[in-house]
């Protein structure tokens, strides 16, 4: 056993190219969004509410990121028939809604982005444009 590991993690200078993809990709298709990026234990690394973003979304946003984050997979795949007990056993903190996806380097789970105030498909669409500005796995 081996007392320790070496790990990657996200950087600031990665967080803001997440962030300003996410923006670009957002003002692209006329949708303001809430955009939120954790590490992989949950802790914040960097936030967004864009101009005329919905101010609760802000909420879900951090829920989808922390879902993506902790469960290393996209937070829509949350089973149907678990989401409304675990929303309420964790105060909101884990979602099923689209908009959260994992951030995984060479398959390293890095953290988690949780995008919302569209619809689940835009709010992935954004998701998947700050993933792609790192070169994350798909």
């Amino acid at each position: 056993m081996t007392p320790f590991q070496s790990t990657m993690t996200l950087t600031h200078g990665g967080t803001m190219a997440m962030l300003q993809a996410a923006i670009a990709q957002a003002e692209a298709m006329g949708q303001p969004q809430c955009i939120v990026i954790v590490d992989a234990s949950g802790e914040l690394l960097g936030e967004i509410r864009m101009t005329g973003a919905r101010f609760l979304s802000r909420k879900s946003a951090l829920a989808k990121a922390r879902t993506a984050a902790s469960t290393g997979a996209p937070s829509a795949a949350i089973p149907e028939a678990v989401r409304q007990g675990l929303g309420l056993a964790t105060g909101g903190a884990v979602t099923g809604l689209a908009g959260g996806l994992p951030i995984r380097v060479k398959g390293a789970l890095l953290g988690g982005i949780g995008v919302g105030s569209g619809s689940g498909d835009q709010d992935v669409e954004v998701a998947k444009a700050a993933l792609t500005a790192i070169g994350a796995d798909a």
